[in-house]
């Protein structure tokens, strides 16, 4: 595929999940209550999270990218602000931004929608009261979806991919950097912030790749486990992880 076509086949891909988002949150804002147990989950997740990489954030190396993961791509934190601006910037941004930056804006997205989706399934067959490790597990299995948890795992290491990609191209970081003042001023903070963010972690990791191959192994290990039934699917999950490869 030419490179003009491989940029208007993601201009489509990022306009249908534009369209998907629109309905999504059409749904999401009638009730109340159930976004409140989003939330919940959320919450839950977002600290299994935080215990399954804490030996990697201990490493210097690699903490501004765990960060960037479990504060910007996933947690309770609500990112409708993010995608309503990248909604009123896209006309602007396919234009300026290189094709590696909108892949990440573009996985960025589909990574939140497909997540929530998930998780409103999960919310509809968790039980009363408080998460715990076995209601968990069990509506995991019970809306099972594997291909779509495999996506979900590709989408968080593409973007690390993209990332890493604009990292190696110096130009990129000081566009950023100038653009910083006027892309706030014109509204547009919250998203030009995480594509710094991102950013500058990747850059300062200076090679991702066992970054992302350790994500990929525990959190396919994990889905595995879930899925099967197979008993303390929540033990300890962390391993050697080289900080050698650059």
């Amino acid at each position: 595929m030419k490179p003009h076509d491989m940029t208007r086949e993601l201009i489509r891909e990022l306009e249908d999940l534009f369209a998907r988002k629109r309905l999504l949150a059409g749904r999401r804002d009638a009730e109340s209550m159930f976004r409140a147990r989003v939330r919940d989950l959320r919450t839950w997740q977002a600290r299994r999270l935080a215990r399954t990489y804490s030996d990697m954030r201990r490493e210097p190396r690699f903490r501004r990218a765990i960060d960037f993961f479990l504060n910007d791509l996933y947690g309770p934190q609500d990112r409708a602000r993010r995608d309503d601006e990248l909604m009123r910037a896209w006309r602007y941004l396919k234009r300026s931004l290189p094709e590696a930056a909108l892949r990440v804006l573009g996985e960025a997205m589909e990574l939140e929608l497909l997540t929530q989706e998930l998780d409103e399934q999960m919310v509809g067959v968790l039980p009363p009261g408080p998460l715990t490790t076995e209601t968990y597990s069990a509506a995991y299995r019970a809306v099972g979806r594997r291909q779509s948890r495999l996506r979900q795992i590709d989408l968080v290491v593409g973007i690390g991919e993209q990332l890493d990609r604009l990292r190696r191209h110096a130009w990129i970081g000081h566009a950023l950097r100038v653009a910083h003042r006027p892309a706030h001023g014109a509204g547009f903070g919250v998203l030009h912030d995480f594509l710094e963010r991102g950013f500058d972690a990747f850059r300062r990791m200076k090679g991702a790749e066992s970054f992302l191959r350790t994500i990929r192994d525990r959190e396919t290990r994990l889905m595995d486990d879930l899925l099967a039934g197979r008993e303390g699917p929540f033990r300890e999950v962390a391993g050697r992880v080289s900080v050698n490869d650059a």
